[in-house]
């Protein structure tokens, strides 16, 4: 288990990621990515946003809080840097509302790049409405509470379904749902997902042109 620390005292304000390669990624999209990256990181299912129009990429900033407890996160929103993602843990408690109109408010304001968190929201009409990407396991009217005793759990690994998520590990989202990318490995992703896109407009256009996917991936002759 990862012990607590302190938070980060001082942050630089410039994004590990170039903007042209985040908007690679984000028009490529997570389920591009992941199968490009070698079928890793993605998150869970149930994780979804709230609007599915609602897209984004950017690094990770992770955060750890107790079941039902949202204080970090909004500590976590003035830690930041503008375009970073939140990634939130919520130690298991998922059936709580962890993010609301005014947590939105004010992440937008910061120039946050979204929010991806294994837990619930609420206030759901007015965060469709919002610009603000978000991204949960469900809706949750349930409260949650504020512990000032509980030490800082910033800027270190979380454990996601089966993903851990780094610091600054890239992450994807869309409706089809968020997929994690290792920092060291999100160009080469990306790279990877141009030429599969590539690749399936090609096999998209042989296909309506009357050819078969059987053909075409060498899946050999129908059932009989």
């Amino acid at each position: 288990m990862v012990e607590p620390t302190e938070p980060p005292a001082e942050m630089s304000s410039i994004s590990p990621f170039a903007s042209d390669l985040l908007e690679r990624a984000q028009r490529l999209g997570a389920a591009t990515l992941h199968e490009a990256a070698g079928r890793i990181g993605a998150l869970p299912s149930a994780i979804k946003p709230v609007d599915p129009r609602m897209r984004l990429a950017g690094p990770a900033f992770t955060v750890v809080v107790p079941a039902f407890d949202n204080l970090w996160i909004h500590r976590a929103i003035y830690q930041a840097r503008p375009g970073d993602i939140l990634i939130v843990g919520t130690s298991d408690g998922i059936e709580a509302g962890y993010w609301g109109d005014v947590m939105n408010a004010a992440a937008e304001q910061r120039g946050l790049g979204g929010l991806v968190i294994d837990g619930g929201v609420r206030d759901t009409a007015g965060l469709a409405e919002a610009r603000f990407p978000v991204f949960s396991n469900g809706v949750c009217i349930r409260g949650t509470i504020k512990g000032f005793d509980v030490p800082a759990r910033l800027q270190q690994p979380v454990a996601i379904g089966n993903v851990v998520i780094n610091p600054g590990d890239l992450i994807v989202g869309d409706r089809d749902g968020v997929v994690v990318l290792p920092a060291a490995r999100a160009a080469e992703a990306i790279a990877a997902g141009q030429r599969r896109e590539e690749d399936e407009m090609v096999k998209i256009a042989r296909i309506r042109a009357g050819e078969r996917t059987l053909d075409l991936y060498g899946f050999g002759e129908d059932a009989r």
